[in-house]
């Protein structure tokens, strides 16, 4: 398609019925979408050149997670879900063996595609990932070729979203439609991504973040094989049942909280090892509770009510997944509310070890729990320490809730979200 073409289409509401479905919005209200597309295109095109054709277009979305805090790692099961915010690329064959990826207020990456082992001073750089997503294709018989890309964002960096999965999936999704014929599909997107980010980036994620942005919509997700992990979609309209989903900003930084993370997986290690096992799946629970001595001693209390915490979130997945299919929407926040009671007094990710001035995530619970007054449900979100609260809010409460919050929390720091139907995927007509 000629690249004016593509431009008047998009703002002549060709593209409305799948814009509609990425960002939840009745298709005569998607304009703004659409521009946002148009300004892809301009922005392709003045970081590389005038484009006569060719130019596709993508979006992967940011994540949400529903239930199960710190289950995935433990190969356990999640609830999860993909947002109507998302990462976008407009992107063009460039006929040269070179990958380049601007996204919108960073430095451009760079990635000759005759050099597809992991580059030292990439870790920790958007670059890796590319290199990675694009080494792992070439793994499964793809014929690399390059492309130029223009990439921007609405999925808030340290927002609890995952943008580093979206971007991830939105690469991904790139080189599967412009090289790969289309042949690998969402759940590979999210291993590929998973790969790179283990591999290359040289961080040690779990695969609940990519799978979420990648299958889309509400999924429950199994990792007791993570090679081949059981998804299934669960359908559900929560505001069709009268409440709003919220992401709230608590404000703290992750910086510096490495060893907060780190020390999560560590400590359950540890007790895995009295076993003689590798993660929680593999230890019968039975057992871990008639063996709680040799816990203790093995990996102290808190790793072993940390423990106690996945048994208990994983098994409550199962119950979320069964009350959402059976429309007990009250049971299932009763489960929500469980969750974070969980996570705050035995997987303790709320407060950072030792933090007394700083609580950041614990004020924006208890606020959140204030301004509810008995209603819906909230719980930390993601990772923890840090980042971001989760609320479900009913819709009557809703306008003063987010003013309430952000009269605290500034200006912005409550994301009022849809889940997107729709995971990584190509704009066609």
């Amino acid at each position: 398609m000629k690249t004016e073409q593509l431009r008047q289409q998009l703002l002549g509401g060709a593209y409305g019925e799948q814009l509609s479905r990425l960002y939840c919005r009745p298709a005569n209200e998607t304009l703004p979408y659409a521009e946002r597309f148009v300004k892809a295109v301009d922005g392709l095109e003045a970081t590389f050149g005038p484009v006569e054709e060719g130019i596709r277009l993508f979006s992967a979305p940011g994540r949400t997670e529903i239930g199960g805090n710190h289950t995935d790692h433990q190969h356990g099961r999640v609830l999860a879900a993909s947002v109507n915010l998302d990462v976008i690329a407009a992107a063009v064959p460039n006929g040269e063996n070179i990958i380049r990826v601007q996204s919108e207020g960073y430095p451009m990456d760079v990635v000759d595609l005759s050099q597809l082992e992991p580059q030292p001073d990439e870790v920790n750089k958007s670059a890796s990932l590319v290199r990675g997503i694009a080494a792992r294709f070439a793994q499964m018989g793809c014929e690399l070729h390059g492309f130029n890309a223009y990439t921007t964002s609405f999925v808030p960096k340290g927002s609890g979203l995952s943008s580093s999965a979206a971007f991830e999936v939105l690469v991904g999704v790139m080189v599967n439609s412009l090289l790969f014929g289309g042949k690998a599909d969402p759940v590979q997107i999210a291993q590929i991504g998973q790969w790179a980010e283990n591999n290359f980036f040289g961080k040690p994620c779990g695969l609940m973040d990519q799978m979420a942005s990648s299958v889309g919509n509400i999924i429950t997700i199994d990792f007791n094989d993570p090679s081949a992990p059981i998804v299934e979609r669960v359908d559900f309209d929560f505001g069709g049942v009268g409440h709003a989903l919220c992401i709230l900003d608590s404000g703290a930084d992750h910086a510096d909280l490495t060893d907060e993370y780190a020390a999560v997986p560590g400590e359950l290690a540890k007790v895995c090892g009295v076993f003689g096992k590798k993660v929680l799946r593999e230890v019968d629970e039975a057992e871990f509770w008639a063996r709680l001595p040799e816990v203790r001693a093995a990996a102290g209390d808190r790793g072993t009510l940390r423990a106690a915490h996945v048994y208990a979130d994983n098994a409550r997945v199962e119950k979320q997944v069964a009350a959402l299919r059976g429309g007990d929407f009250a049971s299932f926040l009763e489960l929500v509310t469980d969750s974070g009671r969980s996570s705050w007094e035995c997987l303790q990710n709320v407060i950072p070890a030792g933090y007394t001035t700083h609580q950041d995530v614990a004020v924006t619970i208890r606020l959140c729990q204030h301004l509810l007054d008995g209603a819906g449900a909230v719980r930390v979100h993601g990772g923890g320490f840090a980042g971001t609260v989760q609320a479900f809010v009913p819709l009557d409460k809703l306008d003063a809730f987010r003013a309430g919050a952000e009269a605290v929390l500034g200006e912005g720091k409550c994301h009022v979200l849809a889940i997107r139907p729709v995971g990584g995927t190509e704009l066609t007509l």
